[in-house]
C-alpha cells in the first residue's frame, strides 16, 4: 500500500518534460520581453540595431541547425511557405525595431499582444478556418483596445511608432497563419534567411560600423539571446499543450511594460493603459478558456524568431 502511494506520487517522464517545458517557455517569454530594453539601450539608429542583431542571430541559429544536423530540412525543405515566412519576418523586423525608437515600449508590446486575434481573422479570410465565438469576442475587444492605444497617439509624437507596431503585428500574424496552413514549414531556416535579407538593406540606410564598440557588443548580445529565446520557445512548445504554451508566452507583454518602468521610468499614457487592459483581459481570458477546454497534446508553434519578428 505504501509502495503504491509512493509510486503514484513519483513524477513520470511526462511530468518531467512538462516541468522542463514550463521553465524554458517562461525563460523564453522573459527574454523576448526585453526587446525594447536592448533597442533603447543604444544610441545607434534602428537600422544599425537591425544589422547587428540580425547578423549575430543568424550566426547563432545556423550553429544550432548544424548542431542538430538539420541543414537539409531547414534550408532545402523550406519551400514557398518558408520563403514567405522569411520575407514577412524581414518586413516585420524592419517595422518592429524602429517602432521602439518612435513610441513607448508599452504601446509596441500591447499592440503586438493582439496578434493571435488578427491571425484568426487572416486565417478565416484565407482558408475559412472557423472562429469560435469566444475568440471572436476577444478579437473585437482587442481591436477596441488597439484603437484606443493608437487613438491616444493621434496628433502626438508616438503615432508613427504605433503605425509601425501595427505593421509588424500584421506581418507576424501572417507568419502565424502560414504555419497554421503549412505546419511542416521549418522555423530556424526561415529565421536565418530573414536576418540575411535585412543585412544589405541595413547597409543601404546606414553604416552600422560607425556604432561604438560597446554598442555593437550590446546589439550582438541582443541577437544572440533572442536567437536563444527562439530555440527555447520551440523546445518548450513541444512539451506543452498549445493553449498552455500560448498562455505562458502571453506574460511577455506585462513583463515588457514592467521592464520599461524599471529601467526607463516609462509609464503608459491613460489611453494606452485602458486599451492595454482591454487587450490583456481578452488575451488571458481567451487562453484560460482554451486551457480549460482543450488540454490536448502539444504541437510546436512557430517561433517569433522565425522571421525575427517581435522579439
Amino acid at each position: 500500500m505504501t509502495m503504491r502511494q509512493t509510486d503514484d506520487r513519483a513524477p513520470t517522464g511526462r511530468d518531467a518534460q512538462r516541468r522542463l517545458g514550463l521553465i524554458v517557455m517562461l525563460a523564453s517569454a522573459t527574454v523576448f520581453s526585453t526587446a525594447g530594453l536592448f533597442t533603447r539601450a543604444v544610441a545607434a539608429d534602428a537600422w544599425s540595431v537591425i544589422f547587428w542583431r540580425g547578423l549575430f542571430a543568424a550566426l547563432f541559429t545556423t550553429a544550432y541547425i548544424g548542431w542538430n544536423r538539420n541543414f537539409t530540412r531547414e534550408f532545402s525543405g523550406m519551400g514557398r511557405s518558408g520563403l514567405a515566412v522569411a520575407g514577412l519576418g524581414a518586413l516585420g523586423t524592419a517595422a518592429f525595431i524602429p517602432a521602439f525608437k518612435l513610441t513607448t515600449i508599452a504601446n509596441v508590446s500591447l499592440i503586438y499582444a493582439a496578434a493571435p486575434f488578427l491571425a484568426a481573422g487572416i486565417a478565416w479570410l484565407w482558408f475559412r478556418e472557423a472562429v469560435e465565438r469566444r475568440v471572436l469576442t476577444a478579437a473585437l475587444a482587442a481591436i477596441l483596445g488597439v484603437g484606443l492605444i493608437v487613438g491616444g497617439s493621434l496628433g502626438g509624437i508616438h503615432i508613427g511608432g504605433d503605425m509601425l507596431a501595427l505593421l509588424m503585428t500584421l506581418m507576424m500574424s501572417s507568419v502565424m497563419v502560414i504555419y497554421r496552413r503549412h505546419p511542416g514549414t521549418p522555423a530556424a531556416g526561415p529565421s536565418v534567411l530573414s536576418s540575411i535579407l535585412l543585412l544589405p538593406a541595413a547597409l543601404v540606410f546606414t553604416n552600422p560600423f560607425d556604432a561604438p564598440v560597446h554598442e555593437i557588443l550590446v546589439m550582438a548580445a541582443f541577437g544572440l539571446i533572442f536567437a536563444f529565446a527562439s530555440v527555447t520557445l520551440s523546445e518548450g512548445a513541444r512539451r506543452l499543450a498549445p493553449a498552455e504554451a500560448a498562455l505562458i508566452s502571453s506574460i511577455e507583454t506585462p513583463f515588457a511594460i514592467v521592464w520599461a518602468w524599471i529601467f526607463f521610468a516609462e509609464t503608459p499614457g491613460p489611453m494606452a493603459m485602458i486599451g492595454g487592459t482591454i487587450i490583456l483581459v481578452a488575451v488571458f481570458g481567451s487562453q484560460f478558456a482554451t486551457l480549460r477546454r482543450k488540454p490536448g497534446p502539444a504541437r510546436p508553434r512557430p517561433s517569433r524568431e522565425a522571421g525575427n519578428g517581435a522579439g
